[in-house]
């Protein structure tokens, strides 16, 4: 069970980076039933700590506390000048005896300085992929993706995916419904889908007849109907290969993979919250089947209805 978090601030630390993690994790909120984290930003020696704003923060906690979190974060850094031998030694302790280690945008270079990259698929801000890949050759980095799980650690893209991960984090050992509560109060979706494809690039800004908000909301809000390509195009008034393209470059995703997500999300909503048999919210959420729900369910979460119920369930069986 997550409990303990510690935040490793380097020198350059960024703000925002680092304010992403505190928010996630360092904000009490239990008066909305969310578990409350013990919390601690460390420092390699505590002390000023100087920011890549041009300010500097006051951090008294050193590397000792460490020793006790069971989710190491480590922001934004200005990863040229390499990772303190302490800091290294902190966050393979940590690996090493069963916490996660997690990083925002070019926090990854800790990570990698580490060791804890090797032979591990991990992410970072795209316009950092390259370096990393060429640093870390051992390391499987994928330029694609908001984030990354692999095993005890969990990298992520520039500066708002952090929240993506920290999010991700919550949802994996406290339940959706804990992500949600977090989210709704720091006002981002629980889950994005898509990839930093979308971001790198964006060609010629769509007007406002062109966007699918309006389609978006829809889909949102009606899961269980069967919705197919051609149905959403012409709701949108476009052709399917328009609306396939415009769908891409608005989401980062297809139809389809966004359609699938979504579903999931309200499962595990309803698993958690509520009581209908599997098969129930297999209907209720658009995949038909309870057999079609628990395939999508392994595919994506890794576990199946059943066993997410048991997990997270609000109420006694």
């Amino acid at each position: 069970m997550l409990r303990d978090v510690a935040v490793i601030a380097l020198p350059g630390v960024a703000p925002f980076e680092l304010g992403t993690v505190c928010e996630v994790f360092g904000i009490d909120r239990s008066e909305h039933g969310v578990q409350r984290f013990d919390f601690a930003v460390c420092a390699v020696e505590p002390g000023r700590v100087p920011t890549s704003m041009g300010f500097a923060l006051d951090v008294a906690t050193g590397l000792e506390r460490v020793a006790s979190a069971d989710l190491v974060a480590v922001p934004a850094y200005p990863f040229d000048g390499g990772l303190p031998e302490a800091a290294a030694q902190a966050l393979r302790a940590a690996v090493d005896r069963g916490a996660r280690v997690l990083s925002v945008c070019s926090g990854a270079f800790a990570l990698g300085e580490a060791g804890l990259l090797d032979g591990r698929r991990c992410t970072t801000h795209w316009a950092h992929a390259d370096e990393l890949a060429r640093r870390f050759p051992a390391a499987d980095v994928d330029p694609a993706v908001l984030y990354v799980e692999d095993g005890p650690v969990v990298t992520s893209a520039g500066t708002a995916a952090g929240i993506d991960a920290c999010l991700h984090v919550v949802r994996s050992e406290l339940g959706a419904s804990a992500a949600r509560v977090i989210a709704r109060r720091m006002v981002v979706p629980p889950h994005r889908d898509g990839g930093q494809a979308q971001y790198v690039e964006t060609p010629v800004a769509p007007t406002a007849a062109e966007t699918l908000e309006d389609v978006l909301t829809f889909m949102a809000e009606n899961l269980h109907l069967d919705l197919s390509v051609d149905d959403l195009a012409r709701r949108a008034h476009m052709s399917p290969r328009t609306f396939a393209r415009r769908f891409r470059a608005e989401t980062g995703t297809t139809p389809l993979h966004w359609l699938v997500g979504q579903r999931l999300l309200l499962a595990q909503r309803l698993l958690e919250d509520g009581e209908d048999p599997v098969e129930v919210v297999a209907s209720r959420t658009g995949f038909g089947t309870a057999a079609v729900l628990r395939h999508h369910f392994v595919k994506r979460l890794g576990t199946t209805p059943q066993a997410y119920r048991r997990t997270f369930c609000r109420r006694p069986a």
